[in-house]
């Protein structure tokens, strides 16, 4: 009896990628094809480059790509809705159409080697391959503590993710579809694939420098991505706001027994810098405690509002699609 294969989509986003594409697409290209030839995977397989917004020639070499090779498909955003929505984004659209969906950056620092096991580790019947770093030698001090510092962190929290794991995995297609259950506006994915519950297995790899272009994860992305895992999953810093506040409470209290004593005895309390230190330290705490819950507030506020995650200006992976901004092109280019 003749087994089908599975379709393979690798869905790799792309922000400001024209440095990196023409070195990073031959090698996806050679991955799939050899899959394809070894009948891994079924010969529809594609290669789907989400272009997140890009302000240089990323989705004009996407397009390239495709006249010389169909293996090349492409999505393109109307503006930069972020890595996560890209990711969230090539999934829905290759669900459609493929059984199995690997993600990887274009960057190629994650090792694509890999893509064959994982594609095997699914035929023995995983649904969730994690690619796993084994290592952070090459990230400097900084990064690896914090890193290392917001595992902990998350761990304590009861989140479920796996260490040194970042957006390079493979998903079967019913993994995927109830990752689309998710309806969040900004979800955090290696916080919800592992709560989905499905069998999963790591592969480990050594990630290798950037080749070409600079990161697209400066300092103050990486704080806003840790405050997404963060706020996504757990009301613990709501908590600590509670204990923190209880405790002052109390040693207020206790201040104030000790203020009433002093006063029966007849001593004299003075000390106005003591009394300003003291508001200027609760109006602070206030303002802290304020703002953590604003952050709970605020991504209800979003939530409610059931705006698009992201909006799709040209899709070239699927066919019969229907640009949302078609009429308007076609209305400017009929202007004399």
């Amino acid at each position: 009896m003749q087994t089908t294969l599975p379709s393979l989509t690798i869905v790799s986003p792309c922000y400001n990628e024209e440095p990196m594409l023409p070195t990073s697409a031959p090698v996806l290209q050679n991955v799939l094809e050899r899959l394809i030839l070894s009948h891994q995977v079924a010969d529809d397989s594609k290669i789907l480059f989400v272009d997140d917004g890009s302000q240089d020639r990323t989705w004009q070499l996407i397009c390239e790509l495709q006249q010389h090779n169909p293996l090349f498909t492409g999505l393109r955003f109307t503006r930069n809705y972020g890595q996560e929505a890209a990711l969230m984004a090539g999934m829905q659209t290759a669900q459609r159409h493929a059984d199995l969906i690997i993600t990887i950056d274009a960057d190629l620092q994650d090792d694509p080697s890999l893509i064959p096991t994982m594609v095997a580790q699914a035929q023995r019947g995983v649904d969730i391959v994690y690619g796993v770093r084994n290592d952070r030698s090459s990230d400097s001090w900084f990064k690896r503590t914090t890193a290392n510092g917001f595992y902990w962190t998350m761990g304590n929290l009861g989140v479920n993710l796996v260490p040194n794991h970042s957006d390079f995995r493979l998903l079967t297609k019913r993994v995927v579809t109830a990752l689309m259950q998710c309806h969040e506006d900004k979800p955090f994915l290696r916080g919800i694939i592992p709560q989905l519950g499905f069998p999963s297995t790591k592969l480990y790899y050594k990630r290798q420098p950037r080749q070409a272009g600079v990161s697209k994860y400066p300092l103050r992305k990486m704080i806003r991505f840790a405050l997404d895992g963060i706020l996504s999953f757990s009301i613990a810093p709501i908590r600590a706001v509670l204990y923190a506040g209880m405790t002052i409470c109390g040693g207020a209290f206790l201040m104030l027994i000790w203020i009433m004593i002093q006063h029966l005895r007849g001593a004299v309390i003075t000390g106005w810098s003591s009394i300003m230190a003291s508001l200027w330290f609760l109006g602070g705490f206030q303002l802290i405690a304020i703002s953590i819950i604003g952050e709970y507030v605020g991504r209800t506020f979003t939530e409610v509002k059931h705006r698009p995650r992201y909006i799709v200006q040209a899709d070239t992976y699927s066919p019969n699609f229907q640009s949302p901004t078609v009429s308007l092109t076609i209305h400017q280019h009929t202007l004399p």
